[in-house]
């Protein structure tokens, strides 16, 4: 099967739980059309460049997929309809990347960074 990687951006307006029940519902969609979702990041509310149906931030998911095109074109068509998604992008790569993205990976790096400034 082919591989994905489906970045999410949903309205500020919903809670991270809902945001993350978004994700779960996505992942419920895909393996029931026999596909996989390997890794989702949930990146948490952040600052939009420009404005997008009035919003000036937005939650933002990164989901490793791994299934057939008409899964993947399903999910799509489900997002166009939900009025809690901002913006999806969907790009086929040869190979899922596994490790934390760049963005989760300096999150941790910030946390660890402040910890070990704290006095014990």
């Amino acid at each position: 099967m082919p591989y994905y990687e489906h970045v999410l951006i949903a309205r500020q307006d919903i809670s991270p739980a809902q945001a993350e029940a978004l994700n779960d519902e996505l992942k419920n969609l895909i393996e029931g059309q026999g596909g996989h979702i390997v890794k989702i990041e949930y990146w948490g509310l952040r600052n939009l460049t420009y404005r997008i149906k009035k919003n000036r931030k937005g939650h933002y998911s990164l989901l490793a997929i791994d299934a057939p095109a008409p899964a993947v074109k399903e999910m799509e068509r489900q997002l166009s309809i939900n009025e809690d998604v901002l913006r999806f992008l969907t790009i086929k790569v040869d190979a899922l990347d596994l490790e934390l993205s760049p963005i989760l990976a300096r999150r941790d790096r910030e946390r660890d960074r402040r910890f070990e400034d704290v006095p014990a």
